[in-house]
């Protein structure tokens, strides 16, 4: 028999015998009243969720870890805020925190919430070229899991090594969680239609403001009542573990790969999501390009921003709502929680607005993008130097942090979505190049803002703040300059060509002989079939 009849039979049992689907999967194709893309759309959420309920935990729990012993003085320091209870001495404040055996100073504090962040930029990278390269589902997966289990462990950690192993533990969880960002955006490229990318990114990114409501109300109960803090950290490592679980049943890295997603879904994507025609696995990630591109570089500044005035807020508003506005912990829980209750609302609104101007063409993609990223910037630095100068107006400080954080989420809808409007293929590697960059904020606002309070009083926040603002409004002006709304042409090489100013080089591998791209294929009973085609021939369609 020749080779010629040999490839005919193949293609005859490929496209005319196809698998057919189990009971399982056809009752979930046909029940499943949600589309796949929402699906992956609330997993994300809750992913996202997991990730920050265990990279806060210990910012609210330390409250309760460490053992202050200059509380008698408080009320004798102009800048510092009354207690709930003006009068009480060492003895009964201790019996109210039995646990608090640490003697931490601020800066050893800073440091270690800090530590996350140094494990998180290693592993940006990595992630986002394993996502792009094999599959983000497994990749952001095994990250958040292996976070989980140390979670788990890290009461145990503090007891055995005390602050120097807390630190090494807390860079193992920020390698943990290095992935995620890079892997969800990748995913996101995969399964969000151009239209719907600001709804998506403000329902997938409310997940991380889920995580800090979710993670400060959940400790403050735990740790009320002088309970031990040890059970913040149990309980969202148990939680961590159950969201993988489902994570691994429901969400699958490309619509193609899902087993039960309906034909008219996977139609829909395929015709509506943008990816390249052709592509190669050899192809290296276009490093130089995107270096060089000023879009990348909007997308750093404002990340930049972003992370920092978000990062003092979850990190650092616990503190600051317990040593300086003297809440107990339970309140400070609870009011902690609100900004990101207030982002999450606005989030949602934000993302329905400005996907509904765009289509109505009120303004373009770009200046959309940069009107949302100048309300996610300026209004939060303006709110968070207003609420150091409310002093000890609990109601008023509270208010103006409310504000702050709800305005802020115009960030989902500016230039966290961004990266899918001029990267759809590489959405992962440049996630990872913002990650890595902004992942400093992370590392030097926490402790900075430690050596700028050393006694936690109003005049030292206050420095802190307006060191936020400038940081916050310098960054949306970069963005503002440099911004663009369209696909680059580095993000598709063989669709848009190289511009007449590249004198860099090649940024693919054009020598590659055989380069594959994936034909989809519905049957009669919707089963999905993937055939790999020889990119100089012509693929067989059904």
């Amino acid at each position: 028999m020749s080779e010629l009849q040999k490839n005919s039979l193949l293609n005859d049992k490929i496209f005319h015998e196809p698998k057919k689907d189990n009971t399982l999967v056809k009752a979930l194709r046909k029940y499943c009243c949600i589309q796949q893309r929402w699906v992956f759309g609330i997993m994300g959420m809750f992913g996202l969720c997991n990730a920050y309920t265990m990279r806060v935990s210990l910012n609210l729990a330390i409250t309760q870890m460490v053992n202050r012993t200059k509380i008698e003085t408080d009320h004798y320091n102009p800048d510092a805020c009354p207690s709930d209870n003006f009068v009480r001495n060492i003895t009964s404040k201790i019996s109210e925190r039995p646990y608090a055996t640490l003697n931490w100073n601020e800066e050893t504090q800073g440091l270690i919430l800090s530590g996350f962040y140094y494990g998180y930029g290693i592993t940006q990278f990595l992630g986002g070229y394993l996502a792009e390269k094999y599959k983000g589902k497994w990749i952001l997966g095994i990250g958040l899991l292996s976070t989980a289990m140390f979670t788990f462990i890290t009461p145990v950690v503090i007891r055995i090594g005390g602050s120097t192993w807390l630190f090494i533990l807390r860079v193992l969880q920020g390698m943990g969680e290095g992935p995620t960002v890079p892997g969800m955006m990748i995913m996101m490229s995969r399964w969000t239609p151009p239209h719907q990318r600001a709804i998506q990114s403000a329902l997938i990114f409310g997940g991380a403001l889920l995580g800090n409501v979710f993670g400060a109300f959940i400790s403050g109960v735990i740790m009320s009542g002088g309970r031990d803090w040890a059970y913040v950290f149990y309980f969202f490592g148990v939680f961590g573990v159950i969201w993988f679980i489902l994570w691994t049943f429901l969400c699958y890295s490309e619509p193609n790969d899902h087993p039960f997603i309906t034909k008219e879904e996977l139609e829909y994507l395929s015709k509506t999501v943008t990816r390249a025609e052709i592509t190669s696995k050899k192809d290296p990630v276009p490093w130089k390009a995107i270096f060089r591109s000023p879009a990348a570089w909007a997308l750093i500044c404002a990340g930049i921003g972003h992370d920092w005035g978000f990062y003092t807020m979850v990190t650092d508003l616990p503190k600051y709502m317990h040593d300086v506005l003297k809440f107990d912990i339970a309140t400070t829980g609870s009011l902690s929680s609100l900004p990101f209750i207030a982002k999450w609302v606005a989030g949602f609104i934000f993302g329905f607005s400005c996907d509904y101007g765009i289509k109505k063409k009120w303004y373009s993609v770009r200046n959309g993008r940069i009107l949302y990223t100048t309300i996610g910037s300026t209004f939060p630095a303006i709110l968070l130097v207003c609420a150091s100068y409310a002093g000890c107006n609990r109601n008023a400080a509270t208010t103006y942090f409310i504000l702050a954080m709800g305005c802020m989420g115009g960030y989902n809808s500016g230039m966290k979505v961004n990266t899918l409007d001029v990267a759809p293929n590489y959405a992962g590697s440049v996630t990872a190049i913002i990650n890595t960059v902004t992942t400093f904020a992370g590392i030097i606002s926490p402790h900075l803002i430690g050596l700028l309070t050393p006694d936690s009083t109003l005049i030292q926040w206050r420095t802190a703040f307006w060191v936020t603002f400038v940081v916050m409004v310098g960054s949306n002006i970069g963005y503002a300059i440099l911004a663009d709304g369209k696909q680059q042409w580095w993000d598709d090489v063989r669709q848009f060509g190289y511009p007449p100013s590249w004198k860099h080089g090649p940024i693919i591998k054009d020598d590659v002989p055989h380069k594959s791209l994936t034909v989809v294929l519905i049957s009669d009973n919707e089963e999905t079939i993937k055939v790999e085609a020889d990119k100089n021939e012509t693929p067989v369609t059904k």
